[in-house]
């Protein structure tokens, strides 16, 4: 059984930075794709990047790509995302995900790719 958990969130401003952590309890971690997912107010969920077990090739969407960084360490089962540049739409609960998966695929974007959830940590972007 795979549990995850985020930690990491907070309030910053605008060009600020943070870093999530997302611990992962379970086995085989390095056969896991790893995806962050975010909820801002009022929208739905929303894939923000993900890296398969290499830690090569992760995958960002548009809105933070060059902005955050997405990684991993097999040897503690925990993935990071590092978030640069902080705009205050970043606002939001960000999940962790997980499923098993060797390399990315086009679905690896999409919630329902992922059967393995953390509850989430807020991150607040104001002036």
């Amino acid at each position: 059984q795979v549990q995850l958990k985020e930690s990491g969130g907070g309030l910053v401003h605008p060009g600020d930075s943070l870093r999530l952590s997302c611990d992962f309890e379970g086995s085989a971690f390095s056969t896991y794709i790893i995806a962050w997912f975010r909820q801002r107010p009022g929208k739905e969920r929303e894939f923000v990047s993900a890296v398969a077990g290499s830690g090569r090739d992760p995958q960002y969407v548009d809105a933070v790509n060059g902005r955050f960084t997405i990684s991993r360490e097999n040897s503690v089962k925990i993935s990071y995302l590092q978030m640069d540049s902080l705009k205050p739409e970043d606002t939001a609960v960000y999940f962790c995900a997980a499923g098993v998966g060797y390399r990315l695929y086009p679905n690896s974007i999409r919630t329902g790719a992922y059967p393995n959830w953390g509850h989430g940590t807020q991150v607040t972007v104001s002036s």
